[in-house]
């Protein structure tokens, strides 16, 4: 079997020696087939990277199961002819289109914008890397059809992606995910109209950053209390990203005077120099900037990863020491915030609501529903954020929505994760705590002795290749099949079955529908005593995730550090039950 795959993978790798294929990729091709060793061959050929729903991601090189011109282009050609099925009517259909920092990104970005042209479509091109919640603020302010950016978020360096946004602003939903998807699984290389007219193309710079810049400000509910604390020491760090570009500005915006940068993370790479992966909700990629803040004893520290979509935070908790704040927190600060200053100014009218994820905190479900705001539960991604505010568009307020992975989204002028206005926004709380007397920590505190304690873990189990996806089924299928009667000492009360939207109580035998428009590969289970933990295959990583919240008890500020060293103790032998 393993002498039949490598035939049929250097059949494939034959191909790319055609002339359909540049000069550069062939002799690559041809280095690979050439290589005693077949491992990387296989691994760039044995199947095609898939544009699936939520865009591509993979690693860089040639081959199928790369990102490179070719799977950027097909997915690029396939997209094109699905816009042009689905607007005839716009006498000039348009897109624009935004990279990040990574390798190969402008390259991806401006053959993706000569394809545009060629068939016929207006691309809107960023001059440089711009963040991604800016390209999603530009198709709605530019009346774009749709939309493209180039990042593979915090993944490793050795990775891009390729996200396509509708005329929203937001990453595609149903049923224009699948659609596209199918288009672009139609698309052989030699379909790929790669040389389009430059008259097709134009430039975007400056004066989009000014007006995206303006949205930004408008975030600010506090400016008095910013004006008041505008010197508060803010370390901030691109981890060599997009938000170098706009972040800093986007503080400035709001009045706050005192941003400390890390020189070093301020250099734009595709290598990420100063960390082994540039993701924000791991404290190593944090560790420069938390190490300054020590030094100067900092109000707050933040971070936003690659592409300025998602916002890590660290504060000094009671011992003086920088630890980050999850996402859940970030997101319950957030929402807090936003509904207590509304409600001090009396801007509450009724009609408003937030939005959160399956997975994220319901200490977030607890502070709007004591709040009488309406919230929404959807699925992990914030494409299903945005199609309830367009559902709800012109009837309904939305005032903010996030989700434990360190996104959060406070304005609808944007509609995906957005570090820019986020990381704003944090700074304006931070100085709202100090104006209280009170650090951001204690602030957190402050909001669990309000609404109850609850701490958040999350798991996850990597299986690479195709044996690995088989085993993370498997997994799904043996807790489908084969329920927990009880986790951490409490019964199982209810599973929620997301693959058949049914929610089921297995003390009573109850079963009552789960309200979400399609299906999902998402288990939830539900114990009497307030444990949740959800279990889904990740849409983009070899991997299966597994999320962990239980309910505590905190009386006091002192009783903290017992009520998370218990609730972790709880965690960790829920874990263990798991075989984890």
């Amino acid at each position: 079997m393993e002498n039949q795959e490598l035939i049929e993978v250097q059949a494939k790798a034959q191909e790319w020696l055609s002339e359909t294929y540049d000069e550069k990729t062939r002799a690559e091709v041809q280095a690979l087939l050439d290589n005693d060793d077949p491992t990387e061959l296989i691994d760039s050929f044995y199947r095609s990277l898939e544009f699936g729903t939520g865009g591509l991601r993979g690693i860089m090189g040639v081959g199928t199961n790369r990102m490179n011109i070719y799977t950027v282009g097909a997915a690029t050609q396939g997209l094109c002819n699905y816009l042009k099925m689905n607007f005839k009517d716009v006498p000039q259909i348009s897109v624009a289109i935004g990279h990040d920092c990574r390798n190969n990104s402008r390259l991806f970005s401006e053959s993706s914008a000569k394809i545009f042209a060629a068939n016929g479509i207006k691309a809107y091109l960023f001059d440089d890397l711009r963040p991604t919640p800016e390209l999603s603020f530009a198709i709605r302010e530019l009346g774009c059809q749709s939309g493209i950016i180039i990042t593979a978020s915090h993944n490793p360096k050795e990775y891009n992606g390729y996200k396509a946004y509708w005329n929203d602003g937001s990453q595609i939903v149903a049923p224009h995910d699948v659609n596209i998807v199918n288009e672009v699984a139609k698309i052989k290389p030699e379909d790929i109209k790669f040389d389009g007219p430059d008259d097709l193309i134009e430039t975007l710079g400056e004066e989009m950053d000014n007006k995206f810049l303006a949205e930004v400000k408008k975030v600010s509910i506090s400016p008095d209390i910013v004006k008041k604390h505008n010197d508060i020491k803010i370390i901030y760090t691109p981890i060599h990203g997009t938000g170098v570009k706009l972040i800093p500005a986007a503080l400035r915006a709001f009045g706050f005077t005192n941003i400390i940068n890390i020189p070093e993370q301020d250099v734009v790479s595709g290598e990420f120099p100063t960390v082994v992966s540039p993701n924000p909700e791991e404290p190593a990629a944090m560790e420069m900037a938390t190490k300054k803040a020590a030094e100067i004893d900092a109000d707050v520290v933040m971070a936003s990863d690659p592409d300025a979509d998602r916002i890590g935070v660290a504060v000094k908790n009671d011992k003086g020491k920088y630890v980050i704040v999850n996402g859940n927190q970030t997101a319950l600060l957030f929402i807090y915030y936003i509904i207590t200053k509304m409600k001090e100014a009396e801007k509450l009218k009724g009609n408003e609501f937030i939005v959160k994820t399956i997975v994220t905190t319901e200490l977030i479900a607890e502070i709007a529903r004591r709040n009488n705001i309406e919230y929404f539960d959807v699925y992990t991604g914030f494409k299903f954020i945005a199609e309830v505010i367009r559902e709800n568009e012109g009837v309904k307020k939305y005032i903010g929505g996030g989700e434990e992975s360190f996104g959060f989204m406070p304005a609808d002028f944007v509609r995906d994760k957005d570090a820019v206005s986020s990381v704003a926004l944090m700074a304006e709380i931070t100085a709202w705590a100090i104006d209280q007397g009170k650090t951001l920590y204690e602030l957190l505190q402050d909001i669990y002795l309000e609404y109850g304690y609850s701490k958040e873990k999350m798991k996850y189990v990597i299986r690479k290749g195709k044996t690995g996806a088989e085993e993370i089924q498997k997994i799904m299928t043996n807790l489908r099949n084969n329920p927990p009667e009880k986790l951490g000492g409490s019964p199982m009360e209810w599973i929620k079955d997301y693959s058949t939207l049914v929610a089921k109580n297995l003390l009573t035998g109850e079963k009552k529908p789960i309200e979400q428009k399609i299906t999902s590969n998402v288990l939830q289970f539900f114990t009497q005593d307030g444990t949740k933990i959800s279990v889904r295959p990740s849409g983009t990583e070899p991997k299966i995730k597994f999320y962990f919240e239980v309910a505590g008890e905190l009386k006091s500020r002192e009783g903290f550090d017992v009520a998370e060293q218990k609730a972790l103790a709880k965690i960790d032998s829920i874990m263990e039950e798991l075989g984890l």
